[in-house]
């Protein structure tokens, strides 16, 4: 230094700057260090900032004023710079020789400041709109140039005249220009042009924020304003950057993943090449998928357990980790490296401590030292926090991306696996790993750099505690080391009792779910106790691991808690017993303390960070596994062929559903010519929709060959129907087209249909066609396929759900040798034989296998099967077979949870009809809902309303457009009543309790720092070796009394109160749910049920104890930091109030904004799982239609509507944090400031007692701002829980004074008087006053057109429907004056829709256990069950899955009639249910009532008329009124209504 600055300028002076009030620094240092910083700087970061500018272009910004004034005053700057260097050159030929730092520092200044303004240039040209690395230059330059700025100031007061005044002028005018550099640079640029920015209607800022708007996320303010000022809404969300959005994200993990395949399919390839060198073309039915198996196709099964076998051998699966990792690394780095920064600058402040400790100490040091120490401070935990903030905000948007690539992933294979794939991944299973095992990895990415940063963090605290109290350290180290093991086990045992929990809890969701499914089962048989106590055991079990999970919690709240304290105790106790000439003063004890509180978190942060590791790592495991599935060969179907004339042709195939099964199409040769019209028959369960399934390419190939000639279109057996608007589930993704749409809705009948639909064809339509009857829901289905104008049409029995008059309508206008279809190939599988005349070919297919095929006449002729099965349902019977084809679905109730309806195949209908994968209509629809339009309008008045939430009586029939009302969001704050009522269920004593009990252990803990700085001040006088033992045993005390009172605290708190309160709210809930009317089901979809019963009571059981004692402790914790701050420098209070209300107005700004974008978030995130739900039901229709890209798009962009409120959700907390630590820094500098300013009459160890405080206190702040969100965002649930638990209820279930005798009903006499009903108020009458009187043991059938009120009179017997006048008696009692269960267990039903809950067979007989095994088994001998349930292994234990779905329909609804048969009451009701039946059947069940029931009262509603010919009478009811009542006899002479409904059925000539 000596020989650029010259001898005269020494380059430091320790007195100059030390040891004065005034310090100052010597001219060469500021003439070299302080000049030269900035330049470094620049010149270092341009080369880098240089390439990262030339890879991204963002288009250039057009030269703007501010662009044009910061170029000038760079040229200025630049100029002045070298101005000083010619005045030195001037000096030189004056021979004033000056030292070389004169020439040295202006040119290099003058140099750099070229350089900036060249930057600034190719910024602009960049289209960068704030420049971060300038903003630093400028501002660096700017610290650096202050020091000579006062220092010249100062020259000049001391000399009298100003001795280089040229230089002393260019540096000021220096000086000036660079802080309008700097002021300028806070200001943006516009956008580049041509940038999306101007497209967008609704920009995200952050792309367009300035640099320090970037770094503190000034630039998320305005929606925190709008936020506060009224609740958020989805239009007022910013859209997604695009670098965040699915187009970018999926294909950039799709593509690392086929490279993962690729790799490992070429290393396979490799290893069984030697296997097969000869092998045959290929012939199955699917790519091989990652594991797949080594060379081409397989024949015989020996070779594929060979290729099996060598499958495992094979060198490595695909790996998805490396796939993620590179495609996801790169910009995770950024973050680890902010995280590195961040560790080392956490070290810093302990350090400034001990400076600050030892001023205070020192009488000597001048003040001005500890003032700068204090904003050395407040400087490196704002640095710190900025940083901290920044490497929190890469992670979150990393682990947001991965969620988008994976559901994206997924979602892309779920459209195109095998359907064995399917089978071993239920779309619940599916459903997880888009939902759970996504959000894992996101949750991961947040603590991933945990890792490494704790160890490091760990090494570096004990490094500086070494330096602080040598070995002693070990002894707090050790204790640290023994809880790690005591924290593993608890948080070990925790993990299993969450699965533990975590399976009762979907136990008992999956039986809600069923309950609610099959509500209107358990009602009719009074089944709700039974049911009820089911879900209650659950409960309980369920509470007692939450019990016992309450306990381990609390442990480790208290170990984790006293943690920091009994490592302080053992190693200062240890410290000062050691050696006697250890003392404790307050420097080593309160930088100890501030270094074990920084030990503190990665300490507990390890192992969950290992466990949420292994986590991901199961995940991991299944998304592998599921992205490795094999997949559906799209050249199975040979789609190509144009030589023949034949549409289809199938040549030897042999067909199976997996490839491990046994095949299910044996030897199928068919051909169909263009446009012919061919008929598929053959008994339930023989292969019909099988055949369908393989010429669409759903099944496994085994041998031979199939070509379809030009597009498909498909009605598979179950309509799938989207929830959109019924125009769109016709169009399917096809332009509009009036005319032909009309032409089409004309064909499939479904004009009137729209004329009562509340919104005609733009009416929404609900999950899985809720709000149409399966018969609309069929002849959407065909419209949809006759609308895509396809060439081969697939009809999967599309006429069996559907009125016999409308079937007969559909087949003439659209299927049948003049419909719309003629001309197309149409292949259609049906059961009604009526229609086989007409068709141009039959197949008839028995046992997979085809037995005959021809002419209807050809087939007549070789009386072979076909002929006999004609035989058997002779003439009337093929006649009567149109009214057979009655409305399927009249009342769906198909119970079917949504997530895990996978198809299994215990079943003995191989078919996996769309049947087994629709989850049906979720909610009954009472009344039947079929096909007669004139007769339907009042019905569908009542379905209009139905299932508007509650407030839809009050809304007018016009707008009800919306079918299901979005679940009403609260919007505002939660009031004070919801925080009174769960206090009212925790206990309002012991809420008191709860809260003094937190406020003691605070002052305990206090209490213990307090003494440590009592201790601390023993060393100035001396006394210390007097005290030791009295000091630590007190010590000791206060801080294990606080651990203890936690401990009482936390058992008393969770463990008991709250687990109280929880096991309430449940209860009542399930109560209020069991006994509300009919009605509310209706309107209340299931899922919102569900919901209540998972997501809320979850919320009540886990998170909100949480969210309270976390609150708590961090709100008493930051109070008392306040108060001791306070307590030794008064001054202090004047800071605390505006510091206060900045905190408060922070946080009522955030809390309102982030509340509601985290609804924002929940609401739109169930679109994305219930689209894929819907997608994977209907994925064989979205493959027959070819729209398998059209449902990706649509995915992605509900995936990105997610993520567009999640990410401003990250930003918010990054927000909140650093406004929040702004305040926790704040409050340490003037901790410091005011210790500095108190030094006379403060001791060190209360200055190092309030600082260490002040310095822990940011931490709690910003907890407690994050719980009172979170609580906020909670609470809110015992508000949903309460509101279900106060629905309004049925009639009592028994009234005790008005009990009927045992024995009643004697003699079964049925008596209706003037009855009139109607099913809600406000809406007209379904029956209007009946009369009529039945004596016992009469057969009473009942019949009348679609919608004339014969389901009601069922309902109205059982009071699911109360009578709005007149009444029913049974045996001389009134039905409306006894309980419900008294009555309904008095009645039975048959219903047509066959319900069966999971469970064993002998539970969904009888599950109050009233029979013994014997009269069961006599019960399934007279259903005709016997046979089938004797060979089952488990016989009656025989488990029935959800919904009976290992049961064909047709069992289901014999196990029914075997209900019926144990029960044997009196009066039996029958709700005809044939369509399900094949004919055989249904002849069995018709006998079985004959015999059975001969002594019963009996109504039928009957859909087949040959079935009540021989009946006492009949009763036909029009428009809720009796027409026509007598004996069948009788009617027919009338020539009345029934007359007619006879002919039409063919019963009468």
């Amino acid at each position: 230094m000596e020989r650029l600055c010259g001898p005269k300028l020494p380059f430091w002076n320790a007195s100059l700057t030390l040891h004065k009030d005034v310090p100052n620094l010597t001219e060469c240092f500021q003439l070299s260090v302080l000049s030269w910083l900035p330049c470094i700087y620049l010149w270092v970061v341009s080369p880098v900032y240089l390439f990262y500018l030339k890879r991204n272009n963002r288009g250039y910004i057009m030269m703007s004023m501010l662009n044009r004034f910061k170029t000038i005053f760079g040229l200025f700057l630049w100029i002045v710079c070298w101005t000083d260097l010619f005045y030195t050159f001037h000096e030189l030929r004056q021979n004033q020789t000056q030292p070389p730092i004169y020439f040295v520092t202006p040119l290099l200044l003058g140099m750099t400041m070229l350089l900036a303004t060249f930057l600034i240039q190719f910024e602009r040209l960049r289209g960068i709109q704030s420049s971060g690395v300038l903003f630093i230059f400028w501002f660096l330059s700017v610290l650096c140039a202050i020091v000579p700025f006062r220092s010249k100031i100062l020259q000049a007061k001391y000399q009298d005249e100003v001795a280089d005044k040229l230089r002393f002028t260019t540096f000021y005018f220096y000086f000036g220009l660079i802080l309008c550099e700097l002021i300028l640079c806070c200001f943006n640029e516009k956008p580049p042009l041509f940038s999306n920015a101007v497209s967008d209607h609704n920009p995200c800022p952050e792309n367009t924020a300035g640099f320090l708007s970037t770094m503190t996320f000034w630039w998320f303010t305005t929606m925190a304003i709008k936020g506060y000022k009224k609740p958020l809404e989805a239009k007022d969300l910013w859209s997604l950057n695009e670098r965040d959005s699915s187009k970018v994200m999926v294909p950039k993990l799709l593509r690392e993943w086929e490279k993962e395949q690729a790799k490992s399919k070429s290393e396979q390839s490799l290893s069984s090449q030697a296997a097969y060198s000869k092998v045959p073309p290929s012939t199955t039915n699917h790519i091989t998928g990652g594991g797949g198996g080594g060379g081409g196709g397989e024949t015989s099964p020996e070779e594929v357990e060979v290729l099996l076998s060598n499958q495992k051998a094979s060198p490595r699966q695909p790996s998805f980790l490396y796939a993620l990792i590179r495609a996801f690394g790169p910009y995770f780095m950024i973050g680890s490296a902010f995280k590195l920064l961040q560790d080392v600058i956490t070290f810093v402040n302990p350090q400034l401590l001990r400076m600050l400790i030892t001023f205070t100490n020192d009488d000597e040091s001048p003040y001005w030292w500890g003032y700068t120490l204090a904003f050395l401070m407040f400087f490196t935990a704002l640095t710190q926090t900025i940083i901290l903030h920044h490497h929190f905000q890469y992670c979150f948007v990393t682990g947001m991306n991965v969620r988008t690539a994976i559901i994206g992933a997924i979602y892309r294979k779920a459209l195109v696996i095998t359907n064995a794939a399917k089978r071993s991944s239920t779309v619940g299973e599916v459903v997880n790993l888009m939902s759970v095992d996504a959000q894992r990895f996101m949750d991961l990415t947040t603590f991933l750099n945990m890792l490494w940063s704790a160890p490091l963090q760990i090494m570096l605290a004990l490094y500086f505690l070494w330096q602080n109290l040598g070995p002693s350290v070990l002894a707090g180290v050790a204790v640290m080391i023994m809880l790690i093991p005591f924290n593993a086990v608890i948080a070990m045992k925790t993990r299993a009792y969450q699965v533990e929990q975590m399976q009762h809890k979907d136990s008992r969701i999956k039986l809600m779910n069923e309950i609610l499914n099959g509500i209107k089962v358990l009602k009719l048989y009074a089944w709700e106790n039974s049911f009820r106590d089911k879900v209650l055991a659950i409960r309980q079990k369920e509470l007692n691991v939450l019990r016992k999970t309450a306990y381990l919690g609390a442990l480790s709240t208290m170990a984790w808690t006293s943690a920091p304290f009994l490592v302080a105790l053992t190693t200062f106790a240890v410290y000062v017993t050691v050696d006697e000439n250890n003392v404790l003063d307050a420097e080593k004890a309160f930088v100890s303390l501030s270094l074990f509180n920084i030990l503190r978190f990665p300490l507990n942060m390890l192992p969950q960070v290992i466990s949420s590791i292994v986590q991901a790592s199961v995940s991991l495991k299944r998304i592998q596994t599921f992205l490795s599935h094999d997949e559906l060969d799209p050249d199975s179907v040979d789609r190509k062929n144009a030589g023949t004339e034949y549409a289809v042709t199938v040549v030897n195939g042999k067909y199976t559903w997996a490839k491990e099964d046994p095949p299910v199409l044996h030897n199928i040769n068919i051909m169909v010519p263009q446009g012919s019209l061919l008929a598929v028959v053959g008994h339930v369960g023989c292969g019909k929709s099988s055949l369908i399934s393989a010429l669409l390419g759903e099944m496994e190939k085994v041998e031979g060959e199939i070509s379809v000639r030009g597009s498909v279109a498909y009605v598979p057996q179950q309509a799938w129907i989207q929830n959109a608007t019924l125009r769109d589930n016709i169009l399917f993704g096809k332009p509009y087209n009036e005319q032909k749409y009309r032409c089409v809705l004309e064909a499939c009948a479904l004009t009137p249909d729209l004329q009562v639909l509340p919104g005609g064809d733009m009416t929404e339509i609900g999950e899985k066609g809720i709000n149409l009857s399966g018969g609309q829901r069929q002849r959407v289905s065909l419209a949809r396929a006759l609308y895509s104008d396809a060439d081969v049409y697939l009809l999967d029995d599309p006429l069996s759900a559907v009125d016999a008059h409308v079937s007969k309508h559909i087949f003439d206008n659209l299927i049948g040798p003049e419909g719309v279809l003629k001309g197309k190939t149409r292949i259609l599988v049906t059961h009604g034989i009526s229609f086989l005349p007409q068709v141009d070919n039959i197949v008839v297919i028995v046992e997979g296998r085809v037995s005959e095929m021809g002419s209807y006449q050809e087939l007549l002729k070789q009386n072979g099967a076909f002929a006999e099965f004609l035989r058997n349902y002779s003439l009337e019977d093929i006649v009567e077979e149109e009214e057979a084809a009655d409305e399927f679905e009249e009342e769906e109730l198909y119970p079917e949870d949504a997530l895990s309806n996978h198809t299994d195949m215990v079943d003995n209908e191989p078919v996996i009809n769309e049947a087994k994968r629709n989850f049906i209509r979720q909610i009954s629809i009472i009344s039947s809902d079929g096909e007669n339009p004139r007769s339907r309008s009042v019905r569908r008045h009542g379905c209009s309303q139905r299932k508007h939430s509650d407030q839809a009586e009050k809304k007018k029939p016009q707008e009800m457009e919306k079918l299901i009302q979005a679940e009403t969001a609260e919007t505002g704050r939660v009031k004070t009543r919801v925080y009174l009522e769960y206090a009212k269920a925790v206990g309002p004593l012991l809420s008191v309790v709860i809260c003094c009990l937190y406020g003691c252990q605070s002052a305990a803990a206090i209490g213990a720092n307090v003494w440590l700085s009592e201790w601390t001040n023993d060393v100035p006088a001396n006394n210390t070796k007097e005290h030791v033992h009295m000091r630590v045993g007190v010590y000791a005390a206060l801080g294990i009394s606080q651990g203890v009172l936690l401990l009482a605290n936390c058992l008393l708190c969770r463990a008991y109160s709250m687990l109280r309160a929880a096991k309430l709210t449940h209860r009542n809930m399930l109560q209020g749910v069991l006994r509300a009317p009919q009605a509310f089901f209706e309107s209340t979809p299931t899922g919102r049920l569900l919901n209540r019963f998972s997501k809320d009571v979850d919320a009540i059981d886990s998170h909100i104890p949480d969210n309270i004692d976390i609150w708590m402790r961090t709100f008493w914790y930051t109070l008392n930091v306040l108060l001791i701050c306070s307590a030794l420098t008064p001054m202090f209070l004047i800071v605390i109030a505006p510091l206060m209300v900045f905190y408060w107005w922070v946080q009522r700004f955030y809390v309102a904004t982030s509340r509601q974008l985290k609804r924002l978030e929940s609401i739109s995130r169930s679109p994305i799982y219930s689209h894929f739900s819907e997608t994977i039901t209907g994925c064989s229709v979205i493959r027959a239609y070819g729209r398998h890209s059209a449902f990706v798009l649509m995915s992605d962009m509900k995936v990105d509507e997610n993520q567009k409120s999640y990410y401003p959700g990250i930003v918010s907390n990054r927000w909140l944090g650093v406004r929040i630590e702004f305040i926790g820094n704040c409050i340490v500098l003037f901790a410091a400031v005011f210790a500095v300013y108190g030094k006379a009459s403060l001791n060190p160890g209360l200055v190092g007692l309030s600082v260490s405080y002040a310095l822990q206190v940011t931490m709690s702040l910003n907890w407690m701002v994050r719980m009172t969100s979170d609580l906020e965002n909670n609470i809110v649930a015992v508000e949903r829980v309460k509101e279900y638990s106060e629905t309004k209820t049925e009639a009592p279930w028994e009234v005790e004074d008005k009990k009927p005798p045992p024995e009643w009903p004697m003699d079964g006499n049925v008596k209706f008087s003037d009855y009139s009903v109607r099913y809600r108020e406000g809406l007209d009458l379904v029956l209007r006053n009946i009369s009529l009187n039945v004596k016992g043991g009469e057969k009473i059938g009942i019949v009348g057109r679609t919608g004339a009120g014969k389901s009601s009179m069922t309902l109205c017997l059982f009071r699911l429907l109360e009578a709005a006048g007149g009444e029913i008696t049974i045996d001389e009692v009134k039905i409306s004056e006894i309980g419900l269960h008294d009555l309904r267990s008095k009645l039975t039903i048959i219903p047509q829709e066959p319900v069966l809950f999971s469970g064993t067979l002998r539970m969904n007989l009888d599950p109050f256990e009233k029979y013994n095994d014997e009269e069961v088994w006599k019960a399934l001998e007279h259903s005709h069950l016997h046979k089938f349930v004797s060979n089952q292994t488990a016989k009656l234990e025989l488990e029935c899955s959800e919904g009976g779905e290992n049961l064909s329909v047709g069992q289901r609804q014999l196990v029914c009639l075997a209900r019926a048969l144990l029960r044997k009451t009196r009066i039996l009701i029958l709700d005809e249910a044939t369509a399900a039946i094949d004919l055989e059947t249904d002849d069995l069940i018709q006998s079985t009532i004959r015999t059975q029931f001969e002594d019963c009262t009996v109504f039928t509603i009957a859909h087949r008329l040959n079935t009540i010919m021989d009946y006492t009478r009949v009763l036909v009811l029009d428009k809720g009124q009796v027409a026509e009542f007598d004996t069948p006899a009788n009617l027919m002479s009338k020539r009345g209504i029934f007359y007619g409904m006879a002919k039409d059925a063919g019963l009468t000539q």
